[in-house]
């Protein structure tokens, strides 16, 4: 405890006679200051960064209000604030879940399921995901009761009723999707993805703003892969700190949950 006093002290110039030490202080503690913002920035810029799900477009897979960290290095390195990538390590592959800047306003982060990558031919039919010819494997999904457990009605326009919950199955891994039973689907016939580019789909298939409405993602636009729930919950604190979870109701289930 003596030494963390002394610590505290040395930083703050306590206790210490003459000008020169305590400018010497100050300036190491402003030093230690900088490195460590240095540190974090370095961290957020090419390792990992928080977002948190604003819209129910990807449920049930994410939740309105789960905070995820988003794994910014799976992909590649880039060049601080520009687009180029210092390195590349890996590609995305169908079914990774994806942070990106949205096409039509690089402003907007739009989290989306990748379904179709370089080369690919897509179709949709309201149900039924087709690639390459290829049917993907879709049917009612065994843990139904789970994930409709975990969904409340304002969250599903007509109530969960209005829905039928699935397993779709992208090269041999399962998530979960949504869809709307009475909806007037948009459809997908033969969209080739051209190089460097994504097609990419919410899970709640009826109610997401994605590349069936405004074409492809470009490769640079990625942001990174998302990783895990870090903190959700139901409802935040009143304005103006609305973007804080409420202590009250925090999903402690959802806590460290991992996103396929």
């Amino acid at each position: 405890m003596s030494a963390f006093v002394e610590n505290v002290k040395r930083f703050l110039g306590i206790g210490r006679s003459g000008n020169s030490d305590q400018r010497g202080t100050w300036g190491s503690g402003f030093g230690s200051l900088f490195l460590a913002v240095a540190v974090a920035l370095t961290i957020r810029w090419c390792l990992i960064e928080a977002y948190v799900i604003p819209s129910g477009s990807m449920l049930p897979s994410l939740l309105i209000q789960d905070h995820i960290f988003v794994n910014k290095f799976v992909y590649g390195v880039r060049i601080p604030f520009s687009k180029e990538w210092l390195a590349r390590f890996s590609q995305p592959q169908r079914g990774d879940v994806i942070v990106f800047k949205y096409p039509e306003d690089e402003s907007t982060f739009f989290i989306k399921r990748v379904v179709g990558i370089p080369g690919d031919k897509l179709s949709w039919d309201g149900q039924q995901l087709t690639i390459n010819g290829q049917k993907i494997p879709t049917s009612e999904n065994p843990k139904k009761d789970f994930f409709f457990s975990i969904l409340n009605d304002r969250e599903m326009a007509g109530g969960k009723e209005s829905y039928d919950l699935m397993e779709e199955k992208l090269d041999g891994n399962p998530h979960p999707t949504l869809v709307k039973k009475d909806a007037v689907h948009t459809l997908v016939e033969g969209q080739e993805v051209p190089p460097n580019s994504l097609f990419v789909m919410g899970d709640n298939r009826d109610n997401s703003n994605d590349s069936r409405y405004w074409g492809f993602v470009p490769q640079e636009n990625i942001l990174g892969r998302a990783m895990f729930v870090w903190l959700s919950c139901d409802e935040t604190l009143p304005a103006p700190v609305n973007f804080i979870c409420s202590p009250l109701a925090i999903r402690w289930k959802r806590l460290f949950h991992s996103v396929h």
